[in-house]
């Protein structure tokens, strides 16, 4: 049994109504070890009331290299699928979770680095950052999810590429590839994240939960089915109070500009 470890592993601060989660394993390049990967899990279960928006960030020179190898070597082949079913479990939180959360990206984000930066909602990317699927030299194979989510936002042929041959993508290749949403400059990623996760917590709640929740799904439905729930969807957010607050809002302001300008 794994020991608490004396340092966190996390370090989580509500900066308003943003909650900012720093992987902090700076001398393993905040490798996933099984002890980080569940405090992830009850991180995100367990988010303070008050958060609307989450940015999920590395400490030191790396966003994630990814698994902690030490901690495979010797699984039997009924631990190792206890052990990627304990990843989805935790990646899951992440992306179908309580709040939108946008992962910040720098240096390394290799193997299950990039398959926690895909179970996020968006993705700013320094020009540091750099990616890649080792798995392959290694005799393994994604077992955090990158079979679904890394296809889906790059595509099968290019993960296959990069699987087969160890090929690393460059910051500028990822945003290319649709990795990335934004693309800075060293040391600016921060400030757009949390700008961007500011915005995103001014949303309305339900909204963003259909984004998180609701058209991920539909993207896995027939036509017909994914219409039928996105009328739903849509009925279901518009008539939340919140957003009828909102949209009362915004017609009396409007007829009071026009009032105005007559």
């Amino acid at each position: 049994m794994s020991q608490k470890p004396d340092t966190p592993l996390l370090s989580i601060e509500m900066v308003g109504a943003v909650a900012k989660i720093t992987l902090c394993r700076a001398a393993k390049r905040n490798a996933l070890s099984d002890d980080l990967v569940r405090e992830l899990q009850v991180c995100f279960e367990s988010l303070p009331e008050t958060a609307r928006a989450a940015v999920l960030l590395g400490d030191g020179p790396a966003f994630c290299a990814g698994l902690d190898l030490s901690e495979v070597r010797k699984n039997n082949t009924t631990e190792a699928v206890f052990h990627s079913r304990m990843w989805h479990a935790a990646f899951e939180r992440i992306s179908f979770g309580r709040v939108p959360v946008i992962a910040l990206l720098h240096g390394a984000v290799v193997g299950g680095g990039l398959e926690l930066a895909s179970a996020c909602h968006v993705r700013v990317a320094e020009s540091s950052a750099f990616y890649a699927l080792p798995e392959g030299s290694r005799g393994l194979f994604v077992g955090g999810g990158g079979s679904v989510r890394i296809a889906r936002l790059i595509g099968v042929s290019r993960m296959t590429d990069m699987m087969l041959t160890g090929r690393v993508l460059d910051a500028r290749e990822g945003q290319d590839a649709g990795i990335s949403h934004y693309l800075v400059e060293p040391g600016k990623g921060i400030d757009k994240a949390m700008e961007l996760a500011g915005k995103i917590a001014g949303n309305a709640p339900m909204t963003n939960f259909g984004v998180m929740h609701v058209l991920p799904r539909i993207a896995d439905q027939s036509i017909q089915d994914g219409l039928m729930t996105e009328s739903l969807m849509a009925s279901v957010a518009a008539s939340d109070p919140d957003t009828q607050l909102r949209l009362a809002a915004f017609l009396d302001a409007k007829t009071n500009k026009v009032r105005q300008a007559g």
